[in-house]
């Protein structure tokens, strides 16, 4: 599939792409602006599979959620107060609603998923990471 950039891609467009490229994922509309799409991504046959709630909120930043298997308790790269993953610095990307979540925030969630399963064996994150020196500011 070819995608267009930039441009303002709403929760039907958004919908339109995640069934093109992740057909796994189920859309549970939440309001006018926001949409979930709950589906499993399994990055690896020697790692589980993972069900994943994905909630597209337009210009916000989408809140990323694994539902199972149940997360260690503090991992590495994730929002504690929100439960969700870190996939992104702010300050490096800023969502918007030209982006695209089939190609840019699926992917960095099965990359998210394949470098704990990774940390979860030897304790060190190898996948790209920004040292934070203030609190991060989540939209």
């Amino acid at each position: 599939m070819i995608y267009q950039t930039p441009r303002n891609y709403n929760p039907i467009h958004q919908i339109k792409f995640m069934r093109a490229t992740y057909p796994q994922f189920k859309v549970r509309w939440k309001s006018d602006f926001e949409v979930e799409f709950v589906g499993s991504l399994r990055v690896s046959e020697r790692f589980p599979t993972y069900i994943v709630s994905i909630l597209y909120r337009s210009e916000l930043s989408p809140i990323v959620r694994v539902l199972k298997p149940e997360l260690v308790e503090k991992p590495p790269h994730f929002y504690h107060n929100r439960r969700s993953l870190c996939l992104y610095h702010p300050l490096n990307f800023k969502w918007m609603s030209g982006k695209i979540l089939a190609k840019e925030i699926v992917p960095w969630t099965a990359a998210w998923i394949y470098f704990y399963e990774i940390w979860l064996k030897t304790n060190v994150w190898y996948g790209p990471e920004v040292q934070h020196t203030t609190e991060i500011q989540q939209n």
